[in-house]
């Protein structure tokens, strides 16, 4: 057998000469990047507002954790779902389905009056919000190149930054004025706004409509050592980047002992630098490229430099100021934005546009487990007993972890199907 056949079984693809040209991809990546601002504006809401929501509906840090831990698991269940629904019906109305759910699940915290139907809701929050990334990565398989991919991913993963620099000073004006239930009805109001805007705005690249459209197969993606590759390392990282958003306010606020509006600036400023960090990481990925690097070698190499920045950023839970704690949590959400820019691509560097929304829901629903172990189950039985150390610890280590162990999987068959070429 041919050795690039064995490693490389599908033909990555999905994208078309005129789509890779055409100047309105970047209007997709700007819808792109709304829906990412808007995701991320319904996820961060409970975390930034908690003082004020655990006073009013009176529930623990534990049980803080069990909230989390349903959104979490939710967003697993939701990434299974999300894949091969998007991959049958196509980015249009995938995308559409997703944001819908999610809006009005934002829409309906409005009615919770206890830790169950907050529970509740944030679940089904977490279940909406799974087809994001499924959909934007789908979207950009097909619009752009594999040079523009990580760079495309990066700015559409801005949004990120973008809700997390404007949410919180935005969620406690709201919130002191009209109370926290306002902020929650906001955040869902700009969903359905973007709703309208998408249903408007997006077409499909003109090559794709006349093809016909196959939809993605789980056996075949599973066979594929590649996609086993990316679940461990999305399982291993996706955990640390929930902890820095679920509990990074709480610490704030219990730990460094700041208030209310301290923490409205202190979010911005961390989320900032994930957003230099997201845009940065595709940036570096293709200059690697135009300057030689193959493919894995140059993702290989961006993914390596942010993996060593955990341990160094994991110092903060014993930094001696506050101001130089929020600087290494900053390099820690930077580093891990700028990995996941590039791990994010990768389904559309190496398979087929028919699979990539499934291959990455597998993935991603790998990383919901991790995000369930390691932002919500641990650190609710931890941070009660023994504090924030053991976390921050353990988030400093996920990241090379995963690259050693779980990219080399993923890594190793992509050069060799380079090599092959």
């Amino acid at each position: 057998m041919n050795r690039a056949s064995e490693v490389a079984p599908f033909p990555a693809g999905g994208l078309n000469a005129e789509a890779a040209g055409s100047p309105g991809r970047w209007r997709i990546v700007a819808l792109l990047f709304f829906a990412t601002t808007i995701n991320y504006l319904d996820r961060i809401a409970l975390a930034v507002l908690i003082p004020v929501i655990r006073r009013d509906l009176h529930f623990s840090d534990r049980e803080y954790g069990f909230i989390t831990g349903a959104f979490q698991i939710a967003y697993m269940a939701g990434f299974l779902v999300a894949g091969k629904f998007i991959d049958r019906v196509g980015t249009r109305l995938g995308y559409f389905a997703s944001v819908a759910l999610w809006s009005v699940s934002a829409l309906l915290h409005m009615v919770s009056h206890g830790v169950w139907s907050l529970g509740f809701w944030r679940s089904a929050l977490g279940f909406g919000e799974a087809g994001n990334y499924p959909a934007g990565i789908k979207a950009v398989g097909e619009w752009f190149s594999d040079r523009e991919r990580a760079y495309a991913v990066g700015l559409f993963n801005f949004g990120v930054t973008a809700a997390s620099v404007a949410g919180p000073p935005i969620l406690v004006a709201i919130t002191s004025v009209w109370g926290w239930r306002a902020a929650f009805a906001l955040t869902s109001a700009t969903g359905f706004v973007w709703l309208l805007v998408w249903m408007l705005t997006w077409r499909d690249p003109p090559e794709r409509e006349a093809r016909p459209r196959r939809v993605g197969v789980w056996s075949e993606a599973l066979r594929d050592r590649r996609t086993w590759g990316m679940a461990i390392v999305k399982f291993l990282t996706d955990g640390v980047w929930w902890f820095y958003i679920f509990w990074m306010p709480p610490y704030l606020y219990d730990a460094r002992k700041f208030n209310l509006n301290q923490v409205g600036w202190a979010l911005p400023v961390i989320y900032l630098m994930a957003g230099v960090g997201s845009i940065a990481g595709g940036w570096l990925a293709g200059y690697l490229m135009r300057r030689g690097s193959g493919m894995a070698s140059a993702r290989r190499t961006v993914m390596g430099i942010c993996a060593a920045c955990m341990p160094i950023a994991a110092l903060a839970v014993v930094a001696p100021s506050p101001a130089m704690a929020i600087a290494l949590i900053g390099l820690a959400t930077a580093s891990h934005q700028a990995w996941s820019s590039n791990l994010f691509t990768m389904p559309s560097d190496i398979f087929p546009g028919w699979l990539v929304a499934s291959v990455f829901s597998i993935s991603g629903a790998a990383g919901g487990l991790g995000g369930f172990l390691f932002s919500a189950f641990i650190p609710a039985l931890v941070i009660p007993h023994f504090g924030y150390v053991p976390m921050f610890a353990l988030a400093g280590v996920l990241h090379p972890l995963a690259w050693i162990l779980g990219c080399g999987l993923l890594w190793y068959k992509a050069a060799l199907a380079e090599s092959n070429a």
